[in-house]
């Protein structure tokens, strides 16, 4: 009678979080009714003896109701158009891709070096499938973010592909970058074949500044708060998510375009 108890009050647990309507499972939701009106103690002493399952299920449920209910928001987000600017700014991947990915990135965060590692497994998936533009939206609360960023937008001004190269070393050591500051983005400018000298000074021209502030300009449009997000077309995306969600919003946003 316990076990019986205890399997039809963790049924109820599992399918609650992901939405399934009381509607749907009459036999169910009487069974359960019943047991917890006649045995309301014996209830207790079991989600006290079976905390941990409860807690593990729970946890389960409510993240699959979240991205189930994250991927109906991008259903309907690929529909509307977000328009934010581009001319300039570095390339990565086939100009005429059906798939633009735009990240709102600061080489200084932690999620977003997590993120561009991930991004980079994507983008070797998909190949001229997606193409990924990288928009500069440095936090004032990191140190060294915006420079960071200063000598990314001068890179691609020099040769966007040694730019890549330069990106990919700054977030690959981004605890040092923080750690030694502009020294050390001279150092890595050398290793990817640039000319540090000429690259501080180009960081520091109004240019480049400028691209940094529209880029700032869009992300406070969009209304984003922290960092990374990104725009898969026209899905955003907040955070850094596992691989699998990233190339999902991407099959939503092919699908959108091969039939609309």
């Amino acid at each position: 009678m316990v076990q019986r108890i205890f399997m039809a009050v963790f049924a109820l647990l599992l399918l609650i979080p992901q939405n399934v309507s009381a509607a749907s499972t009459p036999e169910l939701k009487a069974q359960v009714e019943s047991i917890l009106r006649e045995n309301p103690d014996i209830l207790l002493s079991i989600i006290r003896e079976h905390s941990e399952q409860v807690l593990i299920a729970l946890r389960e449920g409510n993240s699959k109701a979240k991205i189930a209910a994250m991927k109906a928001q991008w259903k309907q987000d690929v529909a509307v158009s977000k328009t934010v600017a581009l001319k300039d700014r570095a390339i990565r991947g086939s100009e005429d891709a059906p798939v633009t990915i735009v990240a709102f990135s600061d080489f200084t965060c932690p999620y977003c070096e997590r993120a561009a590692f991930t991004l980079n497994s994507l983008m070797s998936h998909y190949g001229k499938t997606v193409r990924f533009i990288f928009k500069n939206y440095p936090l004032a609360s990191h140190e060294n973010a915006r420079l960071a960023s200063q000598y990314f937008v001068a890179a691609n001004n020099f040769d966007s592909e040694k730019a890549w190269k330069l990106y990919d070393e700054f977030f690959a050591n981004r605890e040092a970058l923080i750690a030694q500051g502009e020294p050390f983005m001279q150092k890595l400018a050398k290793k990817v074949g640039l000319d540090p000298e000429k690259l501080a000074k180009e960081a520091r021209a109004e240019s480049v500044n400028a691209i940094i502030d529209e880029d700032m300009a869009d992300a406070k449009a969009l209304e984003l708060e922290g960092t990374p997000y990104f725009l898969v077309n026209n899905i955003l995306i907040r955070g850094a998510l596992p691989l699998d969600l990233y190339s999902e919003a991407v099959e939503i946003a092919l699908d959108y375009e091969n039939n609309k």
